[in-house]
């Protein structure tokens, strides 16, 4: 060191390996955050339209949230949203298939409701029989997926997710946590899996699109909006 020269006092920075490590954890977190709760909140919604047709029944002492749903339902399906959600992005990385189709909020949005309404249609539209209902459930979901995604990513891990999910389904069913009203294929309704395959696409596009977004600017906007909100004091 030349002389009269002094290191500096200050704190060393961190090199951008480490800020960037810093940056994808905290953009990971918040994105594994926001969908456990949208999960949450789809779980509440659509286990209530199966309640109010009385497809799913749970036994009366498990009956413990304001929408007449078991409370392990919510947490589990918004644990699975928000693991679906990350895993989507991660494979198209790993294969190195960037998924650019339809990539905007408005078409997320058109996905979640085509979804809800997938749902809605199991609950609520009367068919002749449960094999006319699984293969008109099984054409609108394999259309939801045809209309938002078209990957092959897409569509196996979707699969995967509805054999997993029905499996998973069939063991709870069987142990007696709850039952399916007219079950026909084994312990649940023969249109299950058709309902998690849409699941899948629907969480998997909403894990895409936060994963383009940056997720720490999205969060200091809207803690920015509740600060000036005047509803909040």
């Amino acid at each position: 060191m030349a002389e009269g020269e002094t290191e500096s006092p200050g704190p060393k920075k961190c090199g951008p390996y480490i800020s960037s490590v810093t940056s994808q954890s905290v953009n990971l977190m918040i994105r594994g955050v926001v969908l456990f709760f949208i999960g949450v909140f789809l779980a509440l919604v659509l286990n209530l339209l199966q309640i109010q047709r009385n497809v799913t029944l749970f036994p009366p002492d498990v009956i413990a949230s304001i929408f007449s749903s078991a409370w392990w339902v919510p947490p589990c399906c918004g644990t699975a949203s928000a693991v679906i959600g990350l895993l989507y992005p991660c494979i198209d990385r790993h294969l190195g298939e960037p998924h650019k189709f339809k990539r905007e909020w408005s078409s997320v949005m058109r996905c979640v409701a085509v979804f809800v309404g997938i749902n809605h249609a199991s609950a609520k539209v009367d068919f002749d029989n449960n094999i006319q209902l699984s293969l008109t459930l099984a054409a609108l979901s394999i259309g939801l997926w045809w209309t938002f995604d078209r990957s092959r990513s897409g569509f196996g891990l979707g699969v995967g997710i509805a054999f997993l999910a029905t499996v998973v389904t069939q063991l709870l069913v069987y142990n007696g946590v709850y039952q399916y009203t007219s079950p026909d294929f084994l312990y649940v309704r023969s249109w299950l899996p058709c309902i998690f395959f849409a699941g899948g696409i629907t969480m998997g596009n909403i894990g895409r699109q936060l994963a383009m977004a940056n997720m720490q600017r999205l969060l200091l906007m809207g803690l920015s909006f509740l600060k000036c909100s005047p509803f909040v004091k």
